[in-house]
């Protein structure tokens, strides 16, 4: 077992947060000020480290109704030996409970300012992860996407 120091403080450095994304293979294209800025506005930010190093992450934003954790990732060596894939930091496995503190500080967190609504997005086995925390799948949601730097569309043309 790891000896493990959680932190809801949202105390991370913006360079060390990047170092984090890039030991993990998470593609972003942030700055350092986005990263920075990214954390500031984030309801919650937890931290997870071993000996002072950043192993893992977990965030939430919210309007103050519903709330949205919108990251949990964990480096995948402290996952335990059934991570496979070690893709992007995604919780694949969760053998030492690191990610399920993480999630559930932001989740406390979130019901400590009295949210009637959490929603979480999952990436394959994060399913799992997720309903064991207590998520439920909604149905007849579709996940959307749009990149910022994709021009917006002026508006759909009415049919013919």
């Amino acid at each position: 077992m790891y000896d493990v120091t959680y932190d809801a403080s949202g105390s991370v450095d913006s360079k060390e947060l990047g170092e984090f994304y890039d030991r993990l293979h998470h593609e972003t294209a942030a700055t350092q000020k986005q990263l920075k800025r990214m954390v500031c506005n984030s309801a919650v930010f937890v931290t997870a480290r071993v000996d002072d190093r950043l192993i893992g992450i977990a965030r939430g934003l919210t309007d103050g109704v519903r709330g949205y954790m919108s990251e949990c990732k964990l480096d995948p060596v402290y996952q335990g030996p059934a991570a496979v894939t070690r893709t992007d930091g995604r919780i694949e496995h969760d053998t030492y409970g690191i990610a399920a503190e993480m999630a559930r500080l932001v989740l406390d967190t979130f019901r400590g300012q009295g949210l009637e609504r959490i929603d979480a997005l999952a990436w394959g086995t994060e399913v799992d992860f997720l309903e064991e925390l207590g998520f439920k799948r909604s149905g007849g949601l579709t996940a959307m996407t749009l990149w910022a730097r994709e021009p917006a569309r002026k508006g759909v043309a009415a049919p013919a």
